[in-house]
């Protein structure tokens, strides 16, 4: 049974990239979707085969993921309710995706082992470290994003773009080139 997690409030401001701080009144209905992903997660690391990986992925994500779809264990999340995974995708082992600020993979994106979608930070200020900011990672149709990459909070990956392996991608890539590097630059255009 898949359960789709509440809309509005703390999940709204979050999504928005608004700061939310530990002390915020509905913090502990994030701490609740978190237990639940631990629990989900902890099964689907110890899974034998790609359908029950798949399976429990769709409960931590709340929406089902197609069967073209396939999910190498270990996989890590440390939310998972704001995870889109279109078709045709292809997730290799040990990534991790910290989607608070939500995360969607279009059809047809491969993403190498080691990878890290991360879209969550953390204010300068000392005082208010604590606090989550929040942006959304897009990861458009027939991109690839290669080996022990980082994407990091805000950035968009364009269509049949490729992220070589071990770069930190900090800005948009636009469609139909290579970048690499920390932080990533344009190497070539595909075509």
């Amino acid at each position: 049974m898949i359960v789709v997690v509440e809309q509005g409030g703390i999940f709204e401001r979050l999504r928005s990239g608004e700061p939310i701080r530990l002390d915020d009144p509905e913090y502990y209905k994030i701490s609740e979707v978190v237990d639940r992903t631990m629990k989900f997660s902890q099964q689907l690391n110890t899974s034998i085969d790609i359908s029950s990986i798949r399976n429990l992925l769709s409960e931590i994500i709340g929406a089902r993921i197609d069967e073209s779809t396939t999910i190498f264990a270990p996989f890590y999340t440390n939310f998972g309710r704001f995870t889109s995974i279109g078709k045709n995708v292809f997730i290799n082992h040990a990534c991790s995706f910290l989607d608070m600020g939500g995360i969607t993979l279009e059809d047809d994106v491969l993403i190498g082992p080691r990878v890290n979608l991360v879209t969550e930070n953390h204010p300068l200020d000392p005082a208010d470290r604590r606090a989550l900011i929040t942006k959304p990672i897009l990861i458009k149709k027939n991109a690839w994003i290669g080996a022990g990459a980082t994407i990091l909070p805000g950035v968009t990956i364009g269509e049949n773009a490729v992220v070589a392996a071990g770069s930190v991608v900090s800005k948009d890539v636009p469609a139909n080139v290579v970048v690499g590097g920390v932080p990533a630059k344009t190497i070539k255009s595909i075509y």
